[in-house]
């Protein structure tokens, strides 16, 4: 390590892309400080509380080995829970909350515990510093390289120097810090050419929908309703133009069509019902049967009034709160208003459920912002690379010779804060090029999560939990390889040699680089 820093790799974010960054870079022997705004690691998987959005392939050849690890070792954490039933210990892809939407819901606490049992083994050994209530608010750049990094803790300005730095905040908050040179929001098409992008011309203000999850429990008996929200009678009567129906009800819109949309609350075995749909604690798998738990993460709770990221502090703390607003007055509406089957209304048993969240009023510790500020990078994915549609005759997605990974979801955009509904349309398995990790100027700052080289259209199948884990998980091993070489990042795309020792790194760690022939041409 350079005489006068603190640390080798210094990786901002302690989301899905830090935590894998993160470790990583320590196994690769290089000595690693990882901050967290918060006090848990996990982004989307703890503080966000957003069960895992997965691909058909997750279990064995669709994601790193780390990450199939880390789901590995919640399904044992949960077997080792005396009240686990014997026979939901025996199930082999055990599934804690049966929901629908991934094989693996489960609650938040369990994985920030296991996510700490994965990172102590390289704390013990003195490699990783993991840093939380770590805000960054300043960086040192001298010509094309970060010098240091200053964070606001509890305790006053803290800064760290380091050789390389990896950006995994969720919205991409070094990017301005350092001036590297980024996109926010939403592109012009006549910029990428992609057929869904704006017509117009591009909005750094149009952005995904943010939403702020809250679990609830279906209490066994009593009355649990809540205080009645403070912005209740506006959220009532709010409807957007695009929307089927009043933002709390039970119409949404269908993904894929845009047409109006009903799931029931509770349905039937086999129906895909918003109960089931994320929920992370299924009360019959005990012994005995515990109440159940489900995350909501439901159209209804989409705040889309206005943009968070990239606007003044005072706008965003207003509109976060507005986004929290918006959630409490669902789950006032789901208690005392939301129309039954039986013709009834209300269900005054759901109440918020803090304990598997790790809060006191069973709201998420943060928002799920599923856009951030992303790089100008060497190479940017567009929807030309991986859209189905926009691939015609393709037989696949575009392969990239640079890759460091894979991934694999349809391209699912949320309503917009420029008043546009869903868009989700279908994918191909697609790959994770290193050009992409690579701002197109700074020399040792790597993108390390939804921050890289993809677009607002791209962004809808790149920003997921194994995605952002592999990209993350690539840019710290880059890290390590850069400085054991003493290259700088860009050099080991740019020489043909050093690539292949890094894809080959990569390998030894089990981070897949390429979809077997028989899944590439799967449209998705």
């Amino acid at each position: 390590m350079r005489s006068g820093l603190d640390c080798d790799v210094l990786v901002v974010g302690g989301g899905c892309g830090g935590v894998a960054a993160a470790l990583s870079a320590a196994l690769l022997g290089r000595r690693v400080v990882l901050t967290e705004a918060t006090g848990w690691l996990g982004g989307q998987l703890t503080t966000q509380a957003v069960p895992p959005d997965e691909n058909p392939w997750v279990e064995t050849i669709g994601s790193t080995a780390s990450y199939r690890l880390l789901r590995s070792r919640v399904r044992d954490r949960y077997r080792a829970d005396p009240r686990l039933s014997e026979r939901a210990r025996a199930v082999r892809d055990l599934n804690p909350g049966e929901g629908w939407v991934s094989a693996l819901c489960a609650e938040p606490v369990v994985i920030r515990d296991v996510l700490a049992d994965l990172l102590a083994p390289l704390r013990r050994s003195g490699n990783l510093d993991v840093r939380h209530h770590h805000e960054p608010v300043a960086a040192g750049v001298d010509g094309d390289r970060v010098e240091a990094v200053t964070f606001g803790t509890p305790d006053g300005p803290v800064t760290v120097r380091a050789a390389l730095v990896v950006d995994a905040t969720e919205e991409g908050d070094l990017l301005p810090l350092a001036g590297c040179e980024h996109v926010l929001g939403a592109e012009s098409a006549a910029e990428t050419g992609e057929p869904h992008a704006l017509d117009g011309p591009a909005d750094p203000f149009d952005q995904q929908a943010l939403t702020w999850c809250v679990a609830l429990e279906l209490a066994p008996d009593g009355e649990h309703v809540v205080e009645r929200p403070r912005d209740y009678d506006f959220w009532r009567g709010y409807r957007a133009p695009f929307w089927p129906g009043p933002q709390l009800g039970w119409a949404t819109q269908e993904p894929e069509t845009g047409r109006p949309l009903r799931r029931p609350l509770f349905g039937v075995d086999g129906e895909q019902d918003l109960w089931r749909f994320r929920r992370i604690r299924s009360g019959r798998l005990y012994d005995p049967p515990l109440p159940d738990v489900t995350l909501v993460n439901w159209p209804q709770v989409d705040y889309w009034l206005a943009p968070v990221t990239g606007v003044g502090s005072g706008e965003r703390r207003e509109r976060l709160a507005q986004a929290r607003q918006l959630t409490l007055s669902f789950v006032y509406w789901l208690q005392t208003e939301a129309p039954r089957p039986d013709g009834g209304t209300g269900y005054p048993r759901l109440r918020p459920a803090g304990a598997p969240l790790g809060t006191a009023d069973g709201l998420a510790a943060a928002p799920y912002v599923r856009e951030s500020r992303r790089i100008r990078a060497e190479l940017t994915v567009l929807e030309q690379h991986v859209g189905v549609a926009a691939r015609p005759g393709a037989a696949g997605a575009e392969p990239f010779t640079d890759s460091v990974g894979i991934g694999s979801y349809r391209i699912d955009l949320h309503p917009s804060t420029g008043g546009r509904g869903y868009l989700d349309i279908p994918c191909y398995p697609f790959q994770i090029p290193l050009g992409a990790l690579l701002p197109v100027r700074l020399d040792n700052l790597v993108a390390g999560g939804k921050c890289l080289g993809v677009t607002h259209i791209t962004n809808g199948c790149y920003r997921l939990h194994p995605v952002e884990w592999n990209t993350g998980e690539a840019a710290g091993a880059l890290a390590a390889f850069a400085l054991d070489h003493g290259v700088p990042p860009r050099a080991v795309r740019a020489r043909p040699d050093l690539l292949a020792d890094f894809q080959a790194v990569l390998g030894k760690l089990g981070v897949p680089l390429e979809w077997p022939e028989d899944v590439r041409g799967v449209q998705r």
